[in-house]
């Protein structure tokens, strides 16, 4: 059982928990701060070397930079299908080189409403990278979406911990408490299989590799010109007709 956790003001809430009950706990760029208890810390190549923690780290943890992450993402597809942010990105990281039964995010919900005058993340105003101007971000829900049927073809469920009232995240919404069981586990993925259209996910794959946009380096963003906005807007059409997104699984 892993968590992720991302870097929204609502990811604090870790500092209070017993982390001991994930077997890894995936810090993704600034969100080791928020705890001394994270296994895995997920960053990208322009992470500002003075943003990393200070060396030496214990025995248990270890940094995930491009040289790691890069060929778990190919496997998954590739960044232009999975969405370059790197919430999506450690998610499959985890996925592929973790292998859990379940995979609990937090802080991850990609909301950023600068009209209520609030922090943007943990540690004050920082960028909303999910909602720059990118190709293969056009609907966040879509990759969210992906990634919960990629993870439900490999076993493993995948769940929102986050309380707050809205996310870009498709993920069925449960209490921490209903994620530490491994029969409350196997219920979840249960469950997440009733929400997933197998024939409609055969689909969206298959349109993903008729495409064939392929970018073995990770650098997707050198590559842009090649890609047709609208063909990959279908796509994630078509992830979406693949998840039922009335979240008819949320434990509270």
């Amino acid at each position: 059982m892993v968590l992720l956790i991302g870097s929204a003001p609502d990811a604090v809430q870790a500092k209070d928990w017993d982390l001991s009950v994930f077997v890894q706990r995936v810090a993704i760029n600034n969100a080791w701060q928020i705890t001394p208890d994270w296994d895995y810390l997920v960053y990208p190549e322009d992470f500002a070397s003075e943003r990393l923690p200070p060396t030496p780290l214990k025995p248990s943890q270890q940094l995930i930079a491009a040289p790691e992450f890069v060929p778990q993402q190919n496997n998954f597809g590739g960044f232009v299908y999975a969405g370059g942010t790197m919430a999506f990105t450690a998610g499959y990281w985890a996925l592929g080189a973790l292998k859990p039964d379940l995979m609990a995010f937090l802080g991850c919900d990609m909301v950023y409403d600068a009209a209520l005058g609030e922090s943007s993340h943990f540690y004050g105003q920082g960028t909303p990278d999910p909602l720059r101007v990118d190709v293969t971000l056009q609907s966040l829900e879509a990759k969210s979406a992906r990634f919960m049927a990629l993870a439900q073809s490999r076993d493993c469920a995948v769940v929102n911990l986050s309380e707050l009232p809205e996310s870009r995240l498709l993920f069925p919404r449960v209490a921490r408490r209903d994620v530490t069981t491994p029969s409350m586990r196997q219920q979840l993925l249960q469950a997440q299989n009733a929400l997933i259209d197998p024939a409609a996910v055969a689909r969206a794959l298959q349109a993903e590799r008729d495409l064939g946009y392929m970018v073995p380096s990770g650098r997707y963003w050198e590559h842009t010109a090649e890609f047709d906005k609208r063909k990959l807007s279908d796509i994630d059409t078509l992830w979406l007709q693949a998840i039922t997104t009335d979240q008819a699984v949320t434990l509270r």
